[in-house]
C-alpha cells in the first residue's frame, strides 16, 4: 500500500491521538495552574497579616492618644467617679473599645471607676490587657480593653470573612479569637501566617510588662485544594472513552464519505459538461450574494477567468461604476426575493471595457435536503437586441427631430413677416409725432430725442427681423465689411440696461488692432446678445459680484470674441450638448438660442466652442476668419444637417 493512500486511510486517527495529547495538556496545566494560585494565595496571605497588623498597631496607637488627651484633661482636678462619667473621651472611649476606666493614686488605690466593677465584667471569660497615661501631679489612668473586641472592631470585615484571626502567645495558646468558639488548627490543615505583635499591648496595668511573646495568626478558611480537581478527573475519564467512540464512527462515516466522493465526481464532471455547453450564462450566490459557482459562459460573458469570481462579495467587478447605487440596490431586492419573476435587465461591464446588457432570471437555490441556501441567476446577453432596439429608437427621434425643426422654421418665419407690419407702423407713428412736434414749434431735445431713437430701436429690429426671416428661408447671410468692435458695442449697449437691472457689471476687453471681417453684423449682433444674456441668466445664482467680461483678439487667421463669467460653469457638458435642439438648461428655456448661434457662426465658416474657466465660470467662444470668402453653398440646411 502506497504511504499516501496509507495515511488517508489513517486519518480517523488523528482526532484520537490529538485528543489524548489535549488532555495530557490539559491536565498539566491544571497542575501548573494550581501551584500558581497556591503560591498567590500565600503571598496574599502574607500582604494582609502585615496590613492587619498594621491596622490593629494604628488602632492601638489611636487609643493611646485619645487616653493621654482624657490624663491632660483631667489634670489638676479633684477625682471622682461623676468627673470621669462626665468627660466626653471616656464616653466616646467605651462605645469604641475600652471596658474601662479606672484613676489611680500614687499607691495604685482606686480613687474613681467608670463603669462600675459588675458592668465592666462583659469580657472576664478572655484575657483583658491595658493601657495606662500620667494624671498630674500624681494620679494613674488605667484603660482596660478586650483583644477580641480589637480584633473585631480593628480588623475589616471582609478580612475577618475570608480569614480566621487569633492572637497567640509563645506557648501557641489562644489569647483572643476573631470567632466565637476559637480552635486550634493542625499544622498544614488550612495555610496560615503569623506576625509578631510588639508595642504596647500591656499584659498588667501596674508595671510596664507588655506581651512581647504574642503574635498575630491568619488562617484562610477556603484554601485552594491540592493538585488536579476532581473534576478535571472526572472530565478526563468521560472525554477519552467518548472520543474513542467518536473516531470509530468518524472511521466508518470516512468510508462512507469515499464512496460517496467517487460517485460525486464523477456526477459532477457530467454537469459540469453540460453546464459549459450551455448558451445561458449560470451563477449560485448564498444570501450575502458571494458567488459561489459560475458556468464558462458567465465567464466569457464578463471577461473574468471562474478562480476570479467565486467567493467575491459585492459589490462586482463587472458592475458599471456610474451604476453602483442603482446595481446595489437592485442586488438587495435580488437577495430579499423581490426580483421579478419575468426578469430584469441589468448594464454590465466587460473586462475590456465594453458595456454588455443582460437579462437576468432569478430562482431559489436549494440543497439536498429541501432548504434554501441563496440563489440561483439565468443570465441571457440581450447586448444585441438592445443595439437593435436603440437603433431603431434613433431612428424615430430623427425623423420627429427633422419634423419639429421643420416646423420651428415654419413658425419663425411667420412671426418674422408678422412682425414686420407692426414695427414699420412703430416706425411711422414715430416719426409722425417728430414732424408733428416740429410744426407746432416744441423742440423739447429730451422728447425729440427719445422720439429719435424709438425710430432707430424700430428699424433696428424691423432689420433684426428681416435678416433673420432670410436666415430661416434658407438665404444667404448679407456679407458686409464690418468692424467686430463696433458690432460688440452696439450689442452691449442694447444689453447695459437689463444688466444693470440685474445687477451684472460689463466689461470691455477689445483689441483695437482687429481688422475689419466679412460678415452679417446684424446676424453676428444676436450671437453677442445670446451669449451674453446666458451668461448673465447663470450669474442669477451668485449673490454678489456679478461680473460678465467680453474681449476680442486676433488669433492668427482669426478673429476671436470671448464672453466669460463667473458663474457655476458648464457642469462637465460639452459644446455638442450644449447646442443640440430643444435642450436647455432653463427652466422656460426653448433650447434653440445656441443652436441659432452655432448656425449663424458656422455660416461664417466660423468655429462656437464653450469650456470652465480656472476661475470656475463659463467661457463661450467663437471665431471668425479675416480673409478666407465664406462659402457660397454654406446654408443654413447644411449647417443643421
Amino acid at each position: 500500500m502506497k504511504p499516501r493512500e496509507l495515511l488517508s486511510r489513517s486519518l480517523w486517527l488523528a482526532p484520537l491521538l490529538l485528543s489524548l495529547v489535549f488532555v495530557g495538556g490539559v491536565l498539566a496545566w491544571v497542575r501548573a495552574n494550581g501551584i500558581e494560585e497556591q503560591e498567590l494565595q500565600r503571598q496574599t496571605l502574607i500582604s494582609d497579616a502585615l496590613s492587619t497588623e498594621v491596622q490593629l498597631r494604628g488602632r492601638i496607637d489611636e487609643e493611646i492618644t485619645h487616653l493621654r488627651k482624657l490624663a491632660a484633661g483631667l489634670a489638676g482636678e479633684a477625682p471622682s467617679q461623676a468627673a470621669l462619667a462626665a468627660d466626653p473621651e471616656v464616653n466616646a472611649g467605651l462605645r469604641r473599645l475600652w471596658l474601662s476606666v479606672t484613676w489611680l493614686d500614687a499607691q495604685n488605690r482606686v480613687l474613681a471607676e467608670v463603669p462600675s466593677q459588675a458592668a465592666a465584667n462583659r469580657y472576664e471569660d478572655g484575657l483583658s490587657l491595658h493601657l495606662t497615661a500620667r494624671v498630674a501631679p500624681d494620679g494613674v489612668l488605667v484603660v482596660r480593653y478586650a483583644p477580641a473586641l480589637l480584633l473585631k472592631r480593628g480588623v475589616p470585615w471582609w478580612l475577618a470573612r475570608k480569614y480566621d484571626l487569633q492572637l497567640v502567645d509563645s506557648a501557641d495558646q489562644v489569647i483572643a479569637s476573631s470567632t466565637e468558639s476559637p480552635l486550634r488548627v493542625a499544622q498544614g490543615a488550612r495555610p496560615s501566617y503569623r506576625v509578631a505583635l510588639t508595642g504596647p499591648l500591656r499584659a498588667s496595668p501596674l508595671t510596664e510588662a507588655t506581651l512581647a511573646d504574642a503574635a498575630l495568626e491568619l488562617t484562610l478558611r477556603d484554601p485552594i485544594p491540592d493538585g488536579v480537581r476532581p473534576l478535571a478527573w472526572v472530565l478526563v475519564a468521560g472525554f477519552l472513552p467518548a472520543i474513542a467512540v467518536a473516531s470509530w464512527l468518524l472511521r466508518r462515516q470516512m468510508r462512507h464519505v469515499q464512496r460517496a466522493e467517487v460517485a460525486g465526481r464523477t456526477e459532477a464532471a457530467w454537469r459540469r459538461a453540460m453546464e459549459d455547453s450551455a448558451l445561458v450564462a449560470l451563477r449560485a450566490r448564498d444570501f450575502d450574494g458571494r458567488l459561489l459557482y459560475v458556468n464558462r459562459t458567465f465567464c466569457d460573458m464578463v471577461g473574468l477567468a471562474q478562480e476570479q469570481l467565486v467567493g467575491l462579495l459585492p459589490p462586482m467587478p463587472y458592475w458599471p461604476p456610474d451604476a453602483f447605487e442603482e446595481l446595489t440596490e437592485r442586488n438587495r431586492r435580488s437577495l430579499a426575493g423581490q426580483a421579478p419573476r419575468e426578469g430584469f435587465e441589468a448594464r454590465w461591464r466587460h473586462s475590456s471595457g465594453r458595456m454588455v446588457d443582460v437579462m437576468v432570471f432569478e430562482s431559489p437555490l436549494v440543497d439536498a435536503g429541501g432548504s434554501q441556501i441563496g440563489w440561483m441567476g439565468s443570465i441571457i446577453d440581450i447586448t444585441e437586441r438592445k443595439q437593435l432596439e436603440e437603433r431603431e429608437r434613433r431612428q424615430v427621434e430623427t425623423l420627429a427631430h427633422n419634423a419639429r425643426l421643420t416646423m420651428l422654421g415654419e413658425v419663425a418665419s411667420t412671426l418674422a413677416h408678422e412682425l414686420n407690419q407692426p414695427l414699420t407702423a412703430i416706425a411711422s407713428y414715430g416719426a409722425g409725432v417728430t414732424n408733428s412736434l416740429t410744426k407746432l414749434g416744441v423742440h423739447d431735445e429730451l422728447v425729440l430725442g427719445a422720439l429719435q431713437r424709438l425710430g432707430q430701436q424700430a428699424a433696428h429690429a424691423g432689420r433684426i427681423v428681416a435678416r433673420i426671416r432670410e436666415f430661416l428661408t434658407r438665404r444667404e447671410p448679407r456679407h458686409e465689411r464690418c468692424d467686430l468692435n463696433e458690432v460688440i458695442s452696439a450689442a452691449l449697449d442694447l444689453l447695459k440696461r437689463d444688466c444693470q437691472r440685474r445687477g451684472v457689471a460689463l466689461e470691455l476687453s477689445l483689441t483695437a488692432a482687429v481688422p475689419a471681417v466679412l460678415a452679417d453684423a446684424v446676424l453676428i449682433e444676436q450671437v453677442v446678445i445670446n451669449l451674453v444674456r446666458n451668461a448673465a441668466d447663470a450669474l442669477q445664482a451668485r449673490e454678489a459680484g456679478r461680473r460678465v467680461t467680453v474681449s476680442s483678439r486676433v488669433a492668427g487667421d482669426f478673429v476671436r470674441i470671448d464672453v466669460s463669467d463667473n458663474g457655476p460653469g458648464l457642469g462637465g457638458r460639452r459644446i455638442e450638448q450644449l447646442c443640440a435642439p430643444f435642450y436647455s438648461t432653463k427652466a422656460d428655456g426653448m433650447g434653440m438660442g445656441l443652436a441659432i448661434c452655432r448656425s449663424i457662426v458656422e455660416a461664417h465658416q466660423g468655429v462656437l466652442d464653450a469650456s470652465d474657466t480656472s476661475t470656475g465660470g463659463a467661457l463661450f467662444s467663437f471665431s471668425l476668419p479675416l480673409t478666407r470668402e465664406p462659402s457660397r453653398d454654406l446654408t443654413p440646411e447644411t449647417v443643421h444637417g
